[in-house]
């Protein structure tokens, strides 16, 4: 077998032959990167070949794409694929079609080459290297034939290096020690949803009830104490070797938005369920004691109130929260009780400062970064502060056949000179941002002009000083634009949260451990609030993102991310969690 020591010691010529096949018809990528050696894992490995390819011209890299087939194309058909690439089509039943399926693929890529002039390509293995069926890869085609060439051509290369990834697994004989198995867990959660179109996972609902016994489980058998709290945190005890020494805790949410992902927050409960399991089985113990807690509740879908689970454990929830009712009138107290809960007993779960000695999340990034920088892994520096408010303008309904133009009082102008605003207002520092998630014209119609708007505004900013002036240049905006179209205004503050700089003494361990792999540390601001941004209130606070596939994006059944990535980011938790000091 080929083993990364061999790799390391062979002649150039040798290492090329060696991996032969991992990038198609490709060996100049090889040769390029034996001067590289000696690398220290195969992470190293892989994101060397993958630098070289970023750094070949765009002419070797379209040379690159062109030398692979097409899915279920003439070349498959003929029997003239590499036998990497007749394995990776057949395990994903691609010689298996019917008729009406051939079709729809031939369309596809006829459509596909025409628009971008290179052949679709996609790693059948899929995420999780199980394969990805026919209506998976069907659907994913049509999806990208939507993007431009540009945006295309990189997922094109990503894809590739996805391929010969896997391919280098193989060859290589590697094992997975946690990514293999978180991801078979989180298919395992996603189905147990509120809905049975997608997945919706509220606070205290059936579905939430049933994901926090099944962690339970887990947690259980990874050889764990374990207990749900009073607020429906899932909490598990791995005890260490010095019971004198304070706890350091992990985890992060188990609730979702309304047809999330099935990584977002769980990643951050499964994968250190899937350290303690390999510790447990190795006999290991910690010098310190480790806590996973799956929060309970983080999203705020079902009682509009976010961060529950962490409040609670930092002695700051509000007892006041336990009568907010639902859509359909159910309190979070009668909730909770229906659940088996005691809500008078939410306040004895705060924990002191001098029993915990930090914080460490794992998330996905949920968003591009990681993925445009072709890296797995990164650091993270700060969990941006965000300002939120609802804006109700009102101006005159009016007849919209009669009433001239200049005599307008339309409050849906008015809402859209505000959009552009924002846009315009938040492109004018780094790491700011500002978003109008939410327009409405209630009553609106056709031919009427609207009286009335309703609006979202949401600004954030890694810097509190960036986003409060961002945030009163807009407020001050609005006022303006109202007043020059005549439009009375009502600015509702709804959220006002602080940046949370992470730790730089936990930062600096954890890139030390991504760099342990084979990585360069890379340090990014998190734009999406998190349970860590709740911690810190309580102790130090640190995040490791992991990289999402499909344009990073989130909160949205397309998100994913790989069962490679994740066991990268499972060897960099075990890593942290051995030379915490």
């Amino acid at each position: 077998m080929t083993t990364l020591a061999t790799l390391n010691s062979c002649s150039p010529a040798d290492f090329v032959a060696a991996l032969h096949g991992i990038y198609e018809h490709s060996p100049w990528i090889p040769e390029r990167a034996a001067a590289a050696r000696p690398f220290a894992t195969p992470a190293a490995l892989k994101l060397a070949l993958q630098r070289v390819v970023e750094a070949a011209s765009s002419e070797e890299q379209l040379g690159l794409i062109r030398a692979h087939p097409e899915l279920a194309g003439k070349a498959a058909v003929r029997g003239e694929l590499t036998a990497e690439s007749t394995q990776e089509q057949a395990g994903a039943g691609l010689n298996q079609c019917s008729a009406e399926e051939y079709a729809t693929l031939h369309r596809l890529n006829a459509e596909y080459n025409i628009k971008f002039g290179f052949p679709f390509i996609l790693a059948v293995k899929g995420p999780d290297g199980q394969g990805l069926n026919r209506s998976q890869i069907i659907a994913s085609f049509a999806r990208r034939l939507q993007r431009q060439r540009d945006e295309e051509m990189a997922e094109c290369l990503r894809q590739i290096h996805r391929i010969a990834e896997l391919r280098l697994h193989d060859l290589l004989g590697l094992q997975r020690a946690f990514g293999d198995r978180v991801m078979q867990w989180a298919e395992t959660l996603g189905a147990l949803s509120d809905s049975s179109e997608g997945l919706t996972c509220a606070y205290m609902s059936p579905a939430h009830r049933q994901t926090a016994e099944q962690l339970a489980a887990w947690m259980r058998a990874a050889g764990m104490d374990v207990h749900i709290d009073a607020v429906g945190n899932v909490v598990g005890r791995y005890a260490g070797s010095d019971p004198t020494r304070p706890a350091l805790l992990t985890g992060s949410h188990y609730d979702t938005v309304r047809d999330g992902g099935k990584y977002d927050g769980r990643l951050g409960i499964l994968l250190p369920i899937a350290v303690v399991a390999d510790l447990h089985a190795r006999g290991e113990r910690l010098p310190h004691c480790l806590e996973v807690i799956a929060f309970a509740e983080e999203e705020g879908v079902r009682f509009k109130s976010t961060f529950l689970g962490s409040h609670a454990i930092t002695g700051r929830f509000d007892p006041a929260l336990l009568d907010l009712c639902d859509a359909e009138g159910i309190s979070m107290r009668s909730a909770l009780t229906d659940a088996g809960h005691d809500p008078e007993a939410i306040g004895a779960i705060a924990r002191r400062p001098e029993q915990v000695a930090a914080f460490v999340e794992v998330h996905i990034e949920q968003g591009p970064v990681l993925l445009e920088q072709g890296l797995a892994l990164g650091v993270v520096s700060a969990i941006a502060g965000s300002a939120r408010y609802l804006v109700a303008l009102e101006g005159v309904a009016s007849h919209a056949g009669t009433t001239p133009m200049p005599m307008r009082r339309d409050a849906a102008a008015a809402a859209a000179e505000i959009v552009l605003l924002v846009e315009q207002r938040c492109s004018q520092a780094p790491a700011l941002v500002g978003t109008v998630g939410q327009l409405q014209v209630p009553n609106g119609s056709v031919n009427v002009i609207p009286g009335h708007c309703q609006l979202s505004l949401d600004i954030r900013a890694a810097d509190d000083a960036v986003r409060e002036a961002a945030v009163e240049d807009v407020l001050n905006g609005i006022r303006r634009i109202c007043a020059k179209r005549q439009i009375t205004w009502q600015i509702t503050p709804i959220v006002s949260a602080p940046a949370v700089p992470c730790a730089p003494r936990l930062m600096d361990q954890l890139g030390q451990a991504v760099e342990r792999v084979g990585l360069p540390r890379y340090d990014l601001l998190s734009g999406a609030g998190h349970d860590a941004m709740a911690m810190a209130a309580l102790t130090d606070v640190a995040m490791l993102f992991v990289r999402c596939g499909n344009g990073g994006i989130s909160h949205n059944p397309l998100e994913t991310m790989t069962n490679d990535d994740a066991e990268l980011a499972g060897q960099v938790l075990l890593d942290f969690l051995r030379n915490y000091r």
